[in-house]
């Protein structure tokens, strides 16, 4: 029996990626922001259509720091949405701030603009939205929104690496927007991260949090740590942007035959994006809302015969078991309806998705799930 994972990991040619490090061997310079992390910074920059960006070790340092460069006053209060990645909440918390649990949408399972004002109070500092699968959030409400009440805009990206929104892309929204590029994404550095931003001073905020706020060999501006990309990160991705466009259009390619076999299947729904998105088809989820069976005996099927899909958002983060009992926590737990993504962590199910599935491979996966 074949085995078939949720996704596999893009690779070059072993050739490709040894002709790019070969250089290393001779200038032994392996990290802190080399030649190959610079050519990688520009040609990402260039790529996403961003006037500055920073590399990090990986997507969640580069949330974590950028939240912590804004300076906000300890116990301020970030609107967020519990239907995302553990990292997206707990980059709020590990700066000492509260997260305010939004509801989504049940069309794009992105964050509810209606009920953002309800949930702005005295303490609230910033917006922290989702593009959720790569579906891109309502930025145009957000962007009043958080105008109107003086609010910073700080996007997880992470799903929407080469997104388009309105010809736009996805990384020039908000006050930054911060991408992952762990080797399960649609672009990867095998663990690595980016802060995208039009605030040139924004840079040297990020620049000194991410190596230990050393400006020179004497001076120490800031009190940073370390999450600097290294060299052999910096030569992945200059590998794998070479190949992006080919990987998606392999991602495209499995998601339209998935939509082929499923989309007339009464009770499953496939979330919708906006109709100005170009997707990067990062993911395939489906909602089993009154299907035959339920989104758990989809997945343990799916499991008896190698296909080992994926319940990606469950559980919501607003019940991870760190937050329901650390006392510190506590206050926020519990404060904020969300039954919407509760109902989608309950019911979704992101199928295997990656460029080089074969139809065959699509066929496998979709033969199990509309059997009786």
């Amino acid at each position: 029996m074949k085995k078939m994972n949720v996704t596999r990991s893009s690779m070059p040619s072993f050739e490709e990626y040894c002709r790019e490090i070969r250089d290393l061997w001779d200038n032994r310079r392996l990290t802190n922001m080399g030649v190959k992390h610079e050519l990688f910074r520009q040609q990402l920059e260039t790529r996403l259509e961003v006037p500055h960006l920073t590399l990090f070790t990986n997507g969640h340092l580069a949330l974590e720091e950028s939240i912590r460069a804004f300076g906000f006053p300890a116990g301020s209060e970030v609107i967020t949405t519990p239907f995302t990645f553990a990292s997206t909440t707990h980059a709020i918390v590990r700066n000492g701030l509260v997260p305010v649990f939004c509801d989504i949408r049940r069309e794009d399972l992105t964050m509810d603009t209606s009920l953002i004002e309800s949930l702005i109070s005295e303490k609230t500092a910033a917006i922290l939205p989702v593009h959720v699968y790569g579906n891109i959030c309502g930025v145009e409400e957000i962007d009043r929104i958080a105008k109107r009440h003086n609010l910073k805009v700080i996007y997880d990206a992470a799903h929407a690496f080469g997104v388009r929104c309105g010809g736009k892309s996805a990384a020039c929204f908000g006050d930054v927007s911060i991408f992952s590029f762990h080797a399960t994404k649609v672009f990867h550095t095998v663990e690595g991260g980016a802060a995208c931003f039009a605030d040139q001073a924004f840079a040297q905020a990020l620049d000194d949090l991410k190596n230990y706020g050393i400006r020179d060999e004497e001076t120490i501006a800031a009190v940073g740590g370390n999450a600097k990309m290294s060299e052999f990160q910096a030569a992945m991705g200059i590998c794998n942007l070479r190949h992006i466009d080919e990987e998606i259009a392999g991602r495209r390619a499995a998601a339209d035959r998935y939509r082929e076999h499923l989309q007339g299947a009464e009770g499953l729904r496939f979330p919708t994006p906006r109709k100005d998105v170009e997707p990067n088809y990062s993911y395939f989820p489906v909602l089993f809302e009154k299907y035959r069976f339920t989104r758990d005996e989809a997945f343990a099927r799916l499991a008896e015969q190698g296909i080992f899909a994926r319940k990606y958002f469950y559980p919501l983060t607003s019940d991870f078991e760190c937050y329901r009992t650390a006392a510190d926590n506590g206050s926020f737990i519990g404060r904020y309806e969300t039954p919407t993504a509760r109902l989608a962590a309950e019911q979704v199910l992101t199928l295997p998705l990656y460029s080089e599935m074969t139809a065959e491979d699509v066929d496998r996966v979709c033969s199990v799930l509309l059997k009786g």
